[in-house]
């Protein structure tokens, strides 16, 4: 029983050392990349003519359940083998499924540029959202910098694993894959809205608990548990349904406020404020919302362990 638990925690642990000393090179080929021509070949084919919709939903399902049963496969296949190439197998690909360390960097080099200048700062902050940033004050490149490391916290790190410990390997990569679906074509413009309807909505599923486990580990690291009221509170303003949970965790957190109107090149999307405390953010603000990132990584790790620890003890 001990060394089937062992075994079965050295992907998680291997996977999550590698992010934290590598974090995403860009010599090494990442397994995204294919999953977008996946994407971008469905797409071109798909979206198109009357049926639209149904089309998408088969992608998104379709594309879902092959990486699925792909991994799957190449796993067991991988057993046969030898355990251990099945081992170092699910290490990289727990690797690969993560993606903590490379946005905490960025975020870092946000602040750093927007200390060096303001347009330093719209530039770099730039990298990491998906909005016109040519315009934004300087309190705007520090929030949009946060609250993409809130959002992250949770689709980068926490999801994959909450994935991986119901599903293993295989349910992380799928989860994966859903994530990328709704990042190509999860969208409501003229282009996606029929056909990556689905996408949107499997992954709006995905993150469901994934988020709100990520407020609840934040809430818990920063020691102030009085802030779940505050959770509970804003997390439900945000036009997802997922990402306003970590956002008004760290909001929370910091005694800042988040959301206002966002630029999408031309297009003004005005998002609920979360937080009360219009205040200006510093590169203090940034080291805190570091390391409660990363020790809400640790805590889930615990948790994880925890849990296979006792299903363990209910089967053996």
């Amino acid at each position: 029983m001990d060394t089937e638990l062992v075994m079965g925690l050295i992907p998680l642990a291997g996977g999550f050392l590698l992010d934290k000393i590598l974090g995403d090179p860009l010599w090494l080929p990442h397994p995204v990349v294919g999953f977008g021509k996946l994407i971008s070949r469905c797409e071109r084919r798909g979206n198109q003519g009357t049926h639209r919709k149904r089309n998408g939903a088969w992608t998104a399902i379709g594309l879902v359940v092959f990486t699925f049963l792909v991994s799957k496969g190449l796993l067991e296949a991988a057993a046969l083998l030898h355990p251990w190439v099945k081992i170092a197998l699910s290490v990289v690909a727990v690797f690969y499924c993560l993606a903590g360390k490379t946005l905490i960097d960025e975020v870092r080099m946000v602040f750093e540029a927007a200390d060096i200048s303001l347009d330093a700062g719209r530039k770099q902050v730039a990298r990491i959202v998906g909005r016109d940033t040519s315009s934004l004050t300087d309190q705007e490149v520090r929030t949009a910098a946060l609250e993409t490391l809130a959002e992250n916290l949770s689709d980068g790190v926490i999801a994959p694993l909450f994935w991986y410990f119901l599903l293993g390997v295989p349910g992380m990569l799928a989860y994966k894959m859903v994530n990328t679906l709704d990042s190509m074509i999860g969208y409501r413009n003229a282009r996606y809205k029929d056909f990556g309807c689905w996408a949107a909505r499997m992954d709006d599923v995905a993150n469901y608990l994934p988020a709100r486990l990520t407020s609840l580990l934040m809430v818990l690291v920063s020691g102030r548990w009085s802030l779940l009221k505050f959770v509970a509170h804003y997390g439900r303003m945000h036009a997802s349904p997922n990402s306003g949970y970590p956002e008004a965790a760290l909001a929370g957190i910091l005694n800042c406020r988040f959301g206002g109107p966002h630029d999408y090149f031309g297009e003004t999307v005005y998002k609920p404020f979360i937080g009360d405390n219009p205040r200006l953010l510093s590169s203090r603000d940034m080291r805190v919302a570091i390391r409660i990132n990363r020790l809400s990584e640790l805590l889930m790790l615990l948790f994880m362990a925890g849990g296979y620890w006792a299903v363990f003890q209910l089967i053996y």
